[in-house]
């Protein structure tokens, strides 16, 4: 019972194989256009012992029906010779083009209005329809009964799909061959149910369904139009030898003879035809494979010699890099065939390699296009592709970064291997042998090692046949180690201009190495369209974002971490939010504060806040502030390659987090004075550090708040220049007070104006008690080159002994008054001598010691002629011996030390390739 129900489901498939998805008409097994197929070999007939009823190789007919109207036609025209050339326009439309009714009708109306003289149109099964078919067979192979409801639910979106699009005559000759079609299909399911077994052959022949259908929808659509339009079949004309189970060779000269055949039996201005389906030199029905349906196109563009081939997709074009990655990824208006080669292989959403292979022989051109955005220009790839696009860098070496994820280094290394011949043949044969991919090679010219990558699925076979392979010489020492390296990634820069430009390759490691990327490994071919690098999975995104931005085709983007939104912070956030729009536009720089925090409260965002309203943002949004958690998120944005957290506060919690920080990869930017002026061991570490990595501390906010002391001194210093002697007024507050502090005012008076003005902090005995003068002495004191800790300078405390212990800020300005007489006593000695009083710090760097204290000075001396909170300070050098180098400006105030603070973090910028 069983053979007999088997041998009438192989009935089944046979008649079904005997037919096709054209529209049924009359015609005679002799007609012209019916074509023999070989049969594929479905599953091992012999396991079933059915012997003769179906053998293995024999062939059979499928017909490929002509109406009897159109065979006379033919024969009264004649045969009629293919026109080539220019006037044929290649259109490639995917499945999700044609993914519904409206779809498919905005896909007609795109070919209606193409004003060429002639149009091939490649379709490609409706959206989903390969996934469902290929899900039927697996199903059926099963013995999963489903199957069957599955095949349901293709033909209710065809059908559905038809009675959308179709009416009358052309709705019921679709219909008839769709339910035709599927009757047949559920035979050869069922055959291959029973079986449980499906050979490629067969299973190429099931899933060509979809592109048969779409085919015939859209052809029945243009022709509604009134336009003279015919669909074919592509098994017909394209003919391919199979190399691989994932790759096919065109054979060109056999399907430009069928090809010519086929239009001089269905001469036609419009062709519709489809995807992905082609036949093997034996007529066995097959697939193109991956992305089949491009590869369609590019063959028929060639077979066509038409002026252009374009494929139409979901996408505006070619992106520089993966706009998934990168956001400020750009469209790229043009790639050559080798960079648009090179950037498919590497992983981008591209073409597949193989689909350039056919125009590049007739110099035809590819343009990317988005079908759901017409007003958008595409990226078009063509053998010359500079750029003439406004707003795109015309000069830049490198046209875009792709990226390969999920690999491994494999690394054989060992002194036995220098000058020995065959080492590297043996590897690869050993590779070859497990059939893994090798992505990339690298060797280094000593023949001590060679590392390739592999994709991780592959790497333990792969090292355990290297193993297996050199067992003897790894036991005998010749070769010291098979070595795997996990979690890799490729990043590869691809630029036809990259050839012969010098510099290329420092820009790229430059860039990494800014980013605090480390590279495992490099290789770039003689061509040098590429540069590949291998880096830590973990580091891919970022690695890909900081190349990028370095090349100009994004902006240089930093993600900010703001810690203390006080009075200098929030004005810092004030001073971002207003020149956030004029950096971007005019100098490439992009400023993203990631996180806000405060002692209590912290704001984080995944994309940027909004400056304009941070505040209210902080209160609605705000959570508890965890500052681990607060620099995880800002330096643990992928996106973005560069962190850096700028710290506001005067917290030496805060400072001791910046060793830390810079390890990680995260530059600080800070106006807080504690960790340069702590703990003399800690400050030479962060020094070294910050001078061994390729991470930035930027502090010049630290001394002067806007002035440019530390650059000054740094530069000095840079040049050659001795420091001997460096003196200052070097706190607004105490400048202002002495500049007050004549005629008859009182010292409590002047002091308790200033606190009113806001120059003070909120107890002004932190102003007076000097330390904060004795801080920037030790900064300064420092960057010259002496080792002193804070405790080794002398400080004259302004607060009266006896109110140093007072509770409240109220207080003491209460009780300050009584000690008027002795600051009184003070002035007036200093008049009397014609002289004036000023609170300085003096670093004395030829008797290796500084000083913090009040001290007199004539009239005419520099620091008797400032106003209001000014500071001055005063370089004596080598150079500037007679005459100091003086700086002098305001020196307090939270808009001139958030000015400063917003200079450090433009001077990191520059740094890290933002035009100057």
């Amino acid at each position: 019972m069983l053979m007999a129900a088997f041998s009438a489901t192989i009935s089944d498939s046979s008649r079904f194989l005997s037919s096709t998805s054209l529209p049924k008409r009359k015609i005679s097994a002799s007609s012209p256009r019916c074509r023999s197929f070989s049969l594929p070999k479905p599953f091992p007939l012999s396991r079933l012992n059915i012997g003769s009823r179906l053998e293995r190789g024999k062939s059979f007919t499928i017909c490929a029906q002509a109406s009897v109207s159109d065979i006379s036609v033919e024969k009264s025209m004649g045969k009629v010779n293919l026109p080539k050339g220019d006037m044929w326009a290649v259109h490639k439309f995917g499945g999700t083009c044609v993914g519904t009714s409206q779809r498919i009708k905005n896909v007609a109306d795109i070919i209606i209005s193409d004003d060429s003289e002639r149009k091939l149109v490649v379709v490609s099964a409706m959206s989903k329809v390969t996934d469902m078919m290929y899900d039927l067979i697996n199903k059926a192979q099963s013995r999963d009964d489903s199957y069957i409801s599955s095949l349901d639910a293709v033909l209710e979106k065809h059908n559905s799909t038809a009675l959308d699009l179709l009416d009358g005559d052309d709705l019921a000759s679709f219909l008839s061959q769709l339910h035709h079609d599927v009757s047949n299909l559920k035979a050869m399911l069922r055959a291959i149910y029973i079986a449980g077994h499906v050979t490629e052959s067969f299973s190429d022949f099931v899933v060509g369904h979809g592109e048969l259908w779409s085919a015939q929808m859209l052809s029945y659509v243009v022709r509604k139009n009134g336009l003279d339009c015919k669909w074919m079949d592509t098994r017909e004309v394209l003919i391919v030898n199979p190399t691989s189970s994932n790759q096919v060779d065109p054979d060109f000269l056999e399907s430009e003879r069928k090809l010519e055949k086929w239009f001089s039996q269905n001469p036609s201005k419009i062709i519709i035809a489809t995807g992905f389906i082609a036949s093997t030199p034996q007529n066995i029905p097959t697939t193109l494979k991956r992305d089949g349906s491009d590869f369609s196109a590019a063959i028929m563009g060639a077979l066509f010699r038409a002026r252009q081939v374009t494929i139409w997709t979901d996408v505006d074009g070619v992106y520089s890099a993966d706009p998934r990655k990168v956001s400020e990824a750009v469209i790229l208006r043009k790639l050559s065939y080798q960079e648009a080669w090179e950037m498919s292989y590497f992983g981008a959403n591209v073409l597949h390699p193989r689909t350039i292979i056919p125009v590049m022989r007739y110099d035809i051109p590819i343009v990317i296009r988005n079908i759901f955005n017409l007003s958008a220009p595409g990226t078009k790839i063509c053998r010359s592709a500079s750029e003439d696009v406004d707003g795109q860098n015309l000069d830049s070496p490198v046209k875009g970064f792709a990226t390969i994820d999920n690999l491994a280094l494999v690394n054989v290394e060992g002194t036995g291997m220098a000058g020995v011949p065959g080492t590297a043949s043996a590897i690869f044969s050993a590779v070859k042998d497990v059939g893994a991919n090798v992505i990339m090679i690298s060797q280094a010219s000593s023949e001590h090692s060679v590392c390739f990558a592999v994709p991780e699925k592959e790497v333990k076979a792969v090292a355990e046949a290297l193993q297996s392979r050199f067992r003897q010489a790894l036991d005998a020492g010749r070769l010291s180690q098979v070595a795997v390296i996990p979690n890799c990634s490729i990043l590869a820069a691809v630029g036809q201009k990259m050839a012969s430009t010098p510099g290329v390759s420092a820009t790229l490691f430059n860039a990494l190495a800014k980013a605090n990327i480390n590279i495992r490994a490099i290789a770039q071919g003689c061509s040098e369209y590429n540069i590949t690098v291998v880096v830590k999975r973990e580091d891919c995104i970022r690695a890909l974002r900081a190349v990028h931005s370095r090349f100009y085709l994004s902006r240089t983007t930093i993600a900010i971490g703001i810690i203390g939104p006080g009075l200098i912070g929030a004005t810092l956030l004030d001073q971002l939010r207003d020149q956030a729009a004029v950096l971007k536009e005019e100098f490439n720089i992009d400023l993203r504060v990631m996180g806000i925090t405060g002692s209590r409260t912290m704001l984080l965002s995944e994309v940027g806040i909004d400056l304009s309203r941070w505040s209210e943002l902080l209160k609605q949004k705000g959570q508890v502030a965890d500052l681990e958690k607060f620099t995880q998120h800002v330096h643990g944005n992928h996106f973005i390659p560069n962190t850096a957290v700028v710290d506001c506060t005067a917290d030496s919690n805060v400072a001791s987090c910046y060793h830390d920080w810079l390890c990680k990869g995260i530059h600080v930017i800070t106006p807080n004075k504690k960790a340069n002026s702590g703990p003399l061991d800690k400050y030479l570490k962060l020094r070294a550090l910050q001078r061994q990595s390729y991470t930035h501390y930027f502090y010049e906010a630290t001394v002067g708040a806007g002035l440019p002391i530390i650059s000054t001194l740094r530069g000095l210093l840079e040049t050659g220049d001795r420091i001997l002697r460096i003196e200052g007024i070097f706190s607004g507050t105490l400048s202002y007070i002495f500049n007050n502090f004549t005629g008859t005012r009182t010292f409590s008076e002047v002091v308790a104006e200033a606190k009113e003005a806001g120059y003070t902090e909120p107890d002004p005995r932190d102003d007076l008690s000097g330390t904060d003068v004795g801080r920037k002495v030790i900064i300064l004191a420092r960057e010259s080159g002496l080792k002193l800790e804070l405790s080794d300078i002398p400080v004259q405390t302004l607060v009266p002994e006896p109110l140093r212990a007072t509770e409240s800020a109220e207080d003491f300005m209460k009780q300050l008054p009584q000690f008027d007489t002795d600051m009184a006593k003070e002035r007036q000695d200093a008049e009397e001598s014609g002289e004036v009083l000023r609170y300085v710090g003096v670093v004395d760097a030829i008797n290796q010691k500084g000083v913090v204290e009040l001290r007199r000075y004539s009239k005419s001396h520099p620091f008797a002629q400032l106003s209001g909170s000014d500071n001055i300070i005063a370089f004596t050098t080598t150079r500037y011996k007679e005459q100091p180098l003086i700086v002098r400006g305001p020196g307090a105030g939270a808009q001139v030390t958030a000015g400063g603070v917003f200079s450090d973090i433009l001077r990191l910028a520059s740094y890290l390739g933002a035009p100057s």
